[in-house]
């Protein structure tokens, strides 16, 4: 039987973000990282009831157990959804936020440098391992922390964007200076586009819902 969960493509060439990520931080990361995650999550799972689950709902159904196998489930499944994620939020290309988004940005936070701040305020508090997340929640954007694979989504949040503060995310291009990761990512690679798509996403499920 094939393993339910195969390692995503990267939406763009391992030397794509060089070099505010380089090719190197990339081939570790995503090759070693990212497939470590997938591959432990398919052995966990094979045979039980979330072998026949999508991503999201291994993570919902898992997020906060107390079953020590359950918790590993939600690391790995937690992580191999939020590298996913990360990936998406980055780019090479320049990317524009569109009015709804610029307009939800500038509502919560004022203006997108603003924004930006914020995202690297979170990153850099984050204790330890962790994400750093636009969210939004009815239209309204707000910057969450986690630490380890926790991620706004198993609680039902919709993610716009996130920035990886692992020190795998970083470790071999900036060292233990986070801040100049952070500064770097946030000012030059995100990708706007991305968050646009999550917020309509967002919209098209209220107005289904109101059906």
């Amino acid at each position: 039987m094939p393993a339910p969960f195969k390692l995503a493509a990267l939406p763009w060439d391992e030397d794509a973000l060089a070099p505010t990520i380089s090719a190197n931080t990339i081939a570790f990361h995503y090759h070693k990282h990212h497939q470590t995650y997938v591959d432990t999550l398919n052995k966990l799972v094979e045979g039980s009831k979330f072998a026949d689950m999508k991503l999201e709902e291994i993570v919902r159904n898992t997020a906060g157990a107390e079953d020590a196998k359950e918790k590993k489930i939600f690391n790995n499944a937690a992580q191999v959804w939020n590298h996913d994620f990360y990936w998406r939020s980055l780019t090479p290309a320049k990317t524009e936020a569109g009015a709804k988004l610029d307009s939800a940005i500038t509502a919560a936070f004022g203006s997108r440098s603003e924004l930006i701040a914020r995202l690297a305020e979170a990153g850099k508090e984050q204790f330890g391992s962790g994400w750093a997340w636009l969210v939004s929640k009815g239209g309204k954007l707000s910057v969450e922390k986690t630490s380890n694979a926790e991620t706004p989504m198993a609680k039902g949040v919709n993610c716009l964007l996130t920035v990886d503060v692992w020190e795998h995310a970083y470790y071999l291009d900036y060292q233990n200076a986070r801040p100049k990761y952070l500064e770097a990512v946030l000012g030059k690679i995100l990708n706007w586009d991305f968050a646009a798509e999550n917020l309509t996403k967002e919209d098209h499920a209220v107005r289904a819902a109101a059906e």
